[in-house]
């Protein structure tokens, strides 16, 4: 049975060629997904590796924050007199943008580091080898990585302009060094400065952390039982060796998460290659019903027939498997592309459990697929099925079939528009979904009988390509629902996606009074020296800060955005529901209706606030409650009562309003104003407006890309069943070209009867899409108010007029095939 099974494959491998193709696509997506993930795994590995060599115990400041660090130069001291303690090194870090030759930015946002040169008791610091020249003193003097030296042709003695959050500043390279920093491996970069202007120019008080190496003969555990001794309140201590592990933990739980996104999308593709397996093998079946009677009457068994089958499956599923993992290789390029200006970079890495992986899922999947063919090919009597009496459905079937369908779509809207629990939603999405396929013979039937009149003047073609699309309505509907599964995930993203830039762009229209937005390109904090470079700066009418800081109010994090109330109404129209502006002062707060309503609180009542910078509580009045949107939302407060509770000022963004309004020369002077600083964002309404539009369009754009693969193996079912239909009525269609029926006509015949098995696919995907969104929007509006459903018809028309040309390009082949019979040798064919 064995060789028979294999015998099948290799007569057969041109009718079985869609199918493995569609197993290859699935499999390429889930091998490509595992790949990438290994990509991802170990691009990050690299940017948060750390060389621990240094390190057998440190303290680690609560938070990362230096500014408010208990790691003070005290604490450094008394650990470098503990017994056993070896080096001492205190680090510090934080953003630092280094222009390149360009004037451009260089690391980009996954490395634009600062940090300190801190000699140890030989006078260099072992984190940092030099290569060449010396190590930097005094603010004049940086040193430069040796990666971002060769990368930008800096040399030692060359000027360098950097910023750490305010103005541009220059200074001199004073050495190049080594580092094993992953933010650098990854292609980031790295300035170091001296200890005392690292301090200065990243705005820390303390360390972030220091690392202390055991003396020879001190373990790590009797070292972390004496650092304890020192440790002051708001730092942890940690061995190297936990260190190691909590990296490598974190790393995995990031690695996981991608990996659980991705595969929704892979799983989805290898779901509608399914539908493509199953609906192969039932053709073949069909087709072979003599042969597989002549096994029977020659004493194979049942199950001996329903192996054979599987058995072919699996063949199908090995070769498909393994050249579905050559392709996974180059999907995970793709999606490294893809995803590349959100990722630190790295090699591709394959493993041996991706490959194995891949030909397991290429084998299992195909094999279930062709179960319920396997099984049908079975239970045909041999008598019956050597006399070509070969039932086709019972009437009885489909009606079992759509009663339990109808079922399943009501399950599954009763968890759609019923429940609230988000995750019931999702699982009434998916159970809907099936239901529809579970349905679609029944939908197919009045759908193309609707399409009669327009398939009318085709003649005699569009009447036949009517029927074939109608005679077998479950081949019609396997084909037509893997084509309507894509693209209702489609359709419901772009609905959502479009409501949401709308819902995003039109508020920002109508708060934004000021001409430009300063902020920071990788949305690190802006310096207070900022806002006084623009104030100084002539034409400017006025400007405000948004100064965000971390608060709680009744045990709930938020946050708290100081302005400055002078001059606010030249640069925010606030949608004011309640309260005023006048009121707007002193120990007041401007409430967004999301805080209120859920703190249960309006104008005039007051609110207490924790600031988490001090850890004080302040009791605010509340002026007014207003709309909030994504350029400003949660409690608005004047700056003094910010400041208060911050030791050091640091901007969200700066507004600034101009005189003569929005132009290039405006643009250009304030760029100047603030020295040219590479990784400050100067933006207009309409750019700010259109970056966060940018955002969604871009994450709908990533979503379409890994949908594609979807839609790409819809396409081969739609090939597939064309091609095997055409074989399977060769005596027909020979008939038919005896009769008169002229080459081009077959042709026709054929294209359109894969159009409208196409618009059929797309016309229930494109609904099931829009129900799907708009479901959703009623969990979406619940938390966003200002959230309404717009429906694109620009793009739905385009899928739409799209599906139709799919499908007429779909059909060339099995076109072309039948269009080739010869009409004698086909009436010949038993």
């Amino acid at each position: 049975m064995f060789r028979t099974a294999l015998r099948n494959v290799i007569a057969h491998k041109a009718r079985l060629l869609m199918t493995m193709l569609a197993v290859m696509l699935g499999v390429g997506f889930i091998s490509g997904t595992l790949i990438f993930t290994d990509t991802f795994s170990n691009a990050y590995k690299n940017k948060s590796a750390r060389s621990f060599d240094h390190v057998s115990v440190a303290m680690i400041s609560k938070g990362g924050d230096a500014q408010k660090s208990p790691l003070t130069d005290a604490v450094l001291k008394r650990a470098r007199e503990l017994p056993g303690a070896g080096e001492v090194l205190g680090g510090v870090n934080g953003f630092t943008a280094l222009a390149g030759k360009d004037g451009k930015l260089v690391g980009g946002k996954w490395g634009t580091i600062g940090a300190n040169y801190f000699p140890g008791k030989d006078g260099e610091d072992p984190r940092y080898p030099l290569t060449s020249g010396r190590a930097p003193k005094g603010r004049g003097e940086i040193a430069l990585d040796s990666r971002t030296a060769g990368r930008t042709g800096y040399k030692v003695g060359d000027q360098v302009r950097f910023s750490t959050g305010g103005l541009a500043r220059t200074a001199r390279v004073s050495g190049v060094f080594d580092t094993d920093d992953g933010s650098v491996v990854a292609g980031g970069s790295m300035v170091l400065f001296d200890n005392t202007t690292a301090h200065a120019l990243l705005g820390t008080a303390g360390y972030n952390e220091i690392d202390i190496k055991a003396a020879p003969g001190i373990s790590e555990s009797a070292l972390k039982s004496r650092v304890n001794q020192i440790l002051p309140s708001g730092a942890d201590v940690w061995t190297g060796t936990a260190l190691k592990k909590a990296q490598a933990g974190v790393i995995a739980g990031m690695a996981a998460d991608q990996s659980k996104a991705l595969s929704i999308f892979a799983y989805i593709a290898l779901f509608v290659s399914i539908f493509i397996i199953a609906n192969t093998f039932t053709m073949l079946v069909a087709q072979r019903t003599r042969e597989l009677a002549l096994m029977r009457a020659v004493g194979a068994s049942r199950r001996q027939v329903t192996w054979s089958v599987l058995t072919e499956a699996g063949v199908v599923g090995a070769v498909a498997g393994t050249a579905g993992f050559l392709l996974g290789v180059g999907v995970a390029q793709g999606l490294q592309a893809l995803f590349g200006a959100s990722l630190p970079g790295g090699p591709l890495v394959v493993t041996p459990v991706t490959m194995v992986v891949a030909l397991v899922v290429g084998v299992v999947v195909t094999m279930l697929a062709a179960w319920l063919p396997s099984r049908r090919a079975a239970k045909v009597p041999p008598v019956a099925a050597m006399n070509s009496v070969h039932a086709t459905p019972m009437l009885r079937g489909l009606l079992v079939r759509n009663a339990i369908g109808s079922l399943i779509v009501t399950l599954g809207a009763v968890l759609l528009f019923v429940m609230k629990n988000i995750n019931l939603k999702a699982v009434g999405a998916c159970v809907m979904l099936v239901g529809f396929i579970v349905l679609t013979p029944l939908l197919s039937r009045p759908f193309i009988a609707a399409w009669a009149p327009l398939l009318r003047p085709f003649g005699v073609t569009g009447k036949l390509s009517r029927l074939n699309a109608v005679r077998n309505p479950r081949r019609t509907a396997s084909t037509a629902s893997a084509l309507m599964i894509g693209l209702a995930l489609i359709t419901a993203l772009t609905v959502i996606a479009t409501s949401a830039t709308t819902a995003i762009s039109k508020p920002i229209a109508a708060s934004m009074k000021a001409d430009y937005e300063v902020s920071m390109a990788n949305h690190r904090p802006l310096a207070a020296e900022v806002r006084t470079a623009l104030d100084a700066l002539p034409g400017v009418v006025a400007t405000s800060p948004l100064r965000k800081t971390a608060t709680e109010v009744s045990g709930s994090d938020t946050s708290v955005s100081g302005v400055d109330t002078t001059g606010l109404d030249k640069l925010l129209s606030l949608d004011l529901i309640s309260g005023s502006m006048n009121a707007f002062k002193g120990k007041s707060v401007l409430v967004d209706k999301a805080t209120a309503d859920e703190e249960h609180v309006t104008t005039g009542d007051t609110i207490l606030v924790m600031f988490d910078k001090d850890h004080k509580t302040e009791q605010l009045k509340i002026a007014g409650v207003y709309n909030g949107n994504k350029f400003v939302d949660g409690l608005l407060a004047p700056l003094s009562v910010v400041d208060s509770h911050s030791a050091k000022a640091a901007d969200t963004k700066v507004l600034v309003k101009m005189k003569d309004g929005a132009s290039k020369t405006a643009e250009a002077s304030i760029f100047n104003a603030l020295g040219k600083n590479p990784a400050i964002k100067i933006q207009d309404k309409e750019a700010v407006s259109k970056e966060l539009s940018r955002r969604v369009s871009q994450m709908l754009n990533v979503l379409y890309g890994l949908l594609a693969m979807t839609v790409l193996i819809s396409v081969l079912g739609v090939v597939n069943t064309l091609a095997m239909s055409v074989f399977e009525r060769k005596h027909e269609i020979g008939m038919l070209r005896a009769t008169g029926l002229e080459r081009t006509k077959v042709k026709q015949m054929v294209r359109l009867e894969s159009m409208v098995i196409s618009l059929f696919g797309a016309l229930l995907g494109i609904g099931l899409g829009l129900i799907l969104a708009w479901a959703g929007a009623r969990s979406i509006v619940a938390e966003w108010s200002r959230y309404s459903t717009q429906i694109p018809i620009g793009r739905i028309m385009i899928f739409l007029a799209v599906a139709p040309l799919v499908g007429i390009l779909a059909a060339q082949w099995p076109a072309r095939s039948a269009a080739r019979l010869n009409p004698i040798t086909a009436i010949n064919n038993d």
